[in-house]
């Protein structure tokens, strides 16, 4: 809603003077005096050729009041949607919601907070500022505002939702203190109790950006196709793009697929559906929104999304008995539902489908390279899973046929021969039931059931070590499970058959549970509380509020009586549990920010509560209009008044007149946007021919932009791209040129332009952007080729790496690197003079005249500086915390490069000095 605003209101009571101002325009004089006379017949009969009025008309006077009135409000100082800003008295408070919502505009929030500190500066009011999901233990401190602004850059949003209790620390606020209250626009328990508290302490201003807030869902497979559901908090209509990313085979991050994500209008969720081949499928580890930023943009995967690719190695002679008989039947029912199945009679052709698990029913005939192939393939990584049957048993401690059982690799403990013997070969009279399973077991927290029972089974040769393989046994302590690694691999062994001949096992649910734990197979739902207990999840990876997956080594294990809650969406994720992924015995679980249950109702205020949506209009002061209005009026009162007059036509040819009589002066065609560029600092990029490269370009122009802004007292204007063949290159301080391998050569014209530009103070930063290739080919690339062409033409003086006390490593901040997307690139400046040096009790050489107008790096700083309309990063730089601190490092080294071209070299100045020396710690 617009509102209007006076900066000198007492002036309005002027207009209190209006209708008496009318009353004296409009009074009767009084009546003449009448007196004869006689030469007044003289008169009788003459022509007035210019009559007067007797008194002025009704309409004139309004004409005048209204001009009156006009003038009167234009200098009170009218303003059109004035800024509410805070009294500025007594202690502020910041509160911040800071939970994944809030990343979305993370730079916003973070703009608002520095423009209460900085009136908070002004005024000397004392600041506390509090995160509520990271809580203050105690009470809360108010301190001067400089302290905050300093931990500023370290404030960040969190991954889960605020409590919804009563913070402690309310108590401790005193009486009088105003609040600023950053909202991420969700509602929730205990927010208005929250704001009720606050506002009884003193006044409370909300500020809730419009930018509606996206949730993602954990994916869901069919069978066939990936579902990723999505739902907001408005109901306009909206086009995403979902990105599904992972990594290549050569183990490099990237975009492995993409679908639509289209809101209807109305409509406050919608669906991405991937239909995707198994080998891409099992590579994805989150999905995405492309362009967002925050943990609701982003779902983590873990194994119930991957099918596991795994290999039945069929008999090789004779034909099959009855189905039932078969030794693989059961484990095709038991994996066919969750796990992509690949048979074969040839081992070389199950190896070259890269399965996950390779499974041998009993013993099959192999030869002694087919042997050595398989031990490979367990010791790179693969799971083989036995099965033992008549074979094994009948070949006891040789079960694979080559060499001693303590060498063997295809087995995880030796064998004995035969088993035990009770009435008949491998068989006894009543069946044995299954112990509880250890809890260091894999299996630990499966319920046993009662009707399992194990007729018969191949002993183990009994060691020292056998307890430590067993991972299953029977109620008599008999091994019914072993496992041992075997490289990087793992072999796992059922002392009983594949099927129902030696127990009942394979037709009972326990045999599909077993087989999930050893992650043979997995399983779309979420794993139930009763199979979460007794098991323990080391986190892994923990997702933090940008989305971002950092790692977490030092975390202890969480309990599965701790996760299951979270996993079935009974209670949120948060500090003790943070969104993340988490790793079992043989199976990853994905703690995501937000599922189907997550709350996403827009948050709602009390009547009366102060409420910035951060998109109100700007402020437009309105006298101006004003005064251009009173003087129309005025122009037309004194039209009228000469019609009136009967003077109108005599002023109209008079004007007409001088007008023709004045030479009309052709209109000269001005390009607006050097207009706008002389107004104010524009950074511009240089085009490169291709459309990526120059939107990237514009956009990381535009977070320098930014940069500056918030860090300096520079307040550039939208970034700009300029054509070095068309466009006045003068009014440009700085131009970034990204080169490519096909940007166009400059004209000896256009030659001619730049190498007057860069006389005249200008600088040019050339950026080939393939430090990342550099590094991999060891020498020249095709950009730094291209480059050498552009520069043939081009005066530019001799150069050197960027040394380490030029005046660029200290124009605002104190820099030792100067990467960009990427790092490791050599920075190249003007070489300094060869009589350059250090003066006695400077730090620095004496470059006074060395303001290079030419930088040439690879280093990619347009990605690592490029933002969105709203102030979020576009490109990813390195990983985690430590890319974000790349990205920072990026900007600091852009700040640098403006100031040192717009404020040349002072900072090599004598008076500089000691902040310099305080600063190094010298």
């Amino acid at each position: 809603m617009n509102m209007l605003g006076f900066t000198t209101p007492v002036l309005l009571w002027a207009l209190l003077a209006l209708p008496i101002l009318w009353w004296l325009l409009r009074a009767v004089p009084p009546a003449p005096v009448r007196r004869r006379f006689p030469g007044i017949a003289l008169l009788l009969g003459l022509r007035d050729r210019d009559p007067e009025s007797q008194r002025t008309p009704w309409w004139l006077l309004l004409l005048r009041v209204a001009a009156l009135a006009a003038l009167i409000l234009a200098l009170a100082g009218p303003v059109l949607n004035p800024s509410r800003a805070l009294p500025g008295q007594g202690n502020l408070l910041i509160v911040l919601d800071a939970s994944w919502a809030s990343a979305r505009d993370w730079p916003r929030r973070l703009e608002r907070v520095s423009q209460a500190l900085d009136g908070a500066q002004r005024a000397g009011r004392p600041v506390a500022v509090v995160a509520l999901t990271d809580p203050p233990q105690g009470a809360i401190e108010f301190r001067a505002a400089e302290h905050w602004r300093e931990r500023l850059t370290g404030l960040t949003p969190r991954p889960w939702s605020p409590d919804t209790a009563m913070p402690d620390w309310v108590g401790t606020v005193p009486d009088g203190t105003e609040t600023l209250w950053l909202s991420d626009g969700l509602a929730r328990d205990g927010r208005n109790a929250l704001l009720s508290a606050l506002s009884d302490l003193g006044p409370v201003q909300i500020y809730q950006p419009e930018t509606p807030v996206i949730a993602l869902a954990p994916p869901s497979f069919d069978g066939q196709d990936v579902t990723v559901a999505a739902r907001r908090t408005q109901d306009p209509p909206l086009a995403l793009t979902l990105l599904a990313i992972g990594r290549d085979p050569a183990g490099a991050e990237r975009d492995l697929a993409r679908a639509d994500l289209i809101f209807d209008p109305g409509a406050q969720s919608a669906e991405a559906l991937f239909d995707l081949p198994p080998e891409l499928r099992n590579r994805i580890t989150r999905f995405q929104i492309e362009g967002a930023r925050g943990a609701g943009a982003v779902t983590l995967t873990d194994d119930s999304l991957r099918r596991r690719k795994v290999a039945l190695l069929t008999v090789r002679e004779g034909n099959e008995s009855l189905a039932l008989l078969s030794p693989l039947h059961y484990l095709r029912q038991a994996l066919e539902p969750s796990a992509d199945l690949v048979e074969s009679s040839s081992l070389d052709d199950l190896l070259l489908t890269g399965p996950d698990v390779i499974v041998l029913a009993d013993m099959p005939a192999m030869t002694e390279a087919e042997t050595q192939e398989l031990t490979d393939w367990v010791e790179a990584g693969g799971l083989l899973l036995r099965f033992a049957g008549p074979r094994m048993a009948g070949a006891g401690a040789s079960a694979s046929g080559f060499g001693a059982p303590q060498d063997d690799p295809l087995l995880p403990v030796p064998l004995r021969a035969g088993g035990r013997t009770v009435g008949g070969a491998m068989s006894w009279g009543d069946p044995r039931s299954l112990a509880p399973f250890p809890e260091e077991s894999p299996f630990a927290g499966l319920p046993v059931p009662e009707d399992v029972g194990i007729r018969a089974q191949v002993l183990a040769q009994p060691g020292p070590d056998l307890a430590s393989h067993t991972i299953a046994a029977l109620a008599d302590g008999t091994p019914l499970v072993t496992r041992a690694a075997r490289g990087s691999g793992q072999v796992v062994l059922f002392h009983v058959t594949a099927n129902a001949e030696w127990s009942n096992l394979p037709i009972s649910g326990l045999f599909v549970s077993m087989l999930e734990r050893l992650a043979i197979s997995t399983r779309g739902a979420v794993p139930e509380a009763g199979e979460l207990e007794g098991t323990h999840w080391q986190p892994e990876e923990e997702l933090d509020g940008f989305g971002l997956l950092q790692s977490t080594a030092n975390r202890p294990a969480v309990p599965g009586e701790d996760l299951a809650p979270v996993l079935a969406g009974e209670r949120a994720p948060g500090p003790d549990l943070p969104p993340g992924l988490y790793a079992g015995t043989a199976l990853r679980l994905a703690v995501n920010a937000t599922d189907a249950q997550t709350p996403l109702t827009p948050a709602q205020w009390p009547l009366g509560t102060n409420v910035e949506t951060g998109v109100e209009r700007p402020e437009v002061p309105l006298g101006g209009y004003l005064f251009a209005a009173a003087a129309a009026v005025l122009m037309l009162d004194a039209l009228a008044t000469l019609a009136l007059g009967g003077r109108l036509l005599r002023a109209a040819m008079l004007l007409l007149a001088l007008g023709l009589s004045v030479p009309r002066a052709e209109a000269q065609p001005v390009d607006t946007r050097i207009l706008e560029a002389t107004e104010s600092v524009v950074l511009a990029a240089v085009t490169s021919g291709n459309p990526q490269v120059d939107d990237v370009a514009l956009a990381g122009l535009r977070g320098l932009s930014l940069a500056l802004y918030q860090r300096s007292s520079v307040e550039p204007a939208l970034p700009m791209a300029v054509n070095v063949e068309t466009d006045e290159l003068s009014i440009f301080p700085f131009l970034y040129w990204p080169v490519t391998a096909d940007s166009p050569l400059p004209s000896a014209e256009a030659n001619d332009r730049l190498n007057r530009y860069l006389r005249s103070g200008g600088m040019i930063l050339f950026d080939t952007r393939d430090a990342d290739q550099a590094r991999l080919t060891g020498g020249m690339t095709s950009a730094g080729r291209r480059l050498q062409q552009i520069a043939a033409g081009l005066d530019i003086p001799p150069l050197e790496p960027l040394p380490e006390d030029h005046v660029l490593t200290r124009t605002f901040y104190l820099l030792a690197d100067y990467p960009g997307r990427w790092q490791g690139g050599t920075v190249w400046v003007e070489a300094a003079p060869p009589d350059a040096q250090r003066a006695e009790g400077m730090p620095f050489r004496n470059l006074n005249d060395g303001v290079t107008p030419v930088v040439i790096g690879s280093n990619d700083w347009a990605s690592a500086w490029a933002v969105d309309e709203q102030g979020t990063p576009l490109l990813q730089v390195g990983r985690g915390s430590t890319g974000e601190r790349q990205r920072e490092m990026a900007l600091r080294f852009g700040v640098n490069l403006i100031m040192h071209v717009l404020s040349g070299n002072y900072k090599s100045d004598q008076v500089h000095v000691p902040a310099l020396l305080e600063r190094l710690g010298q």
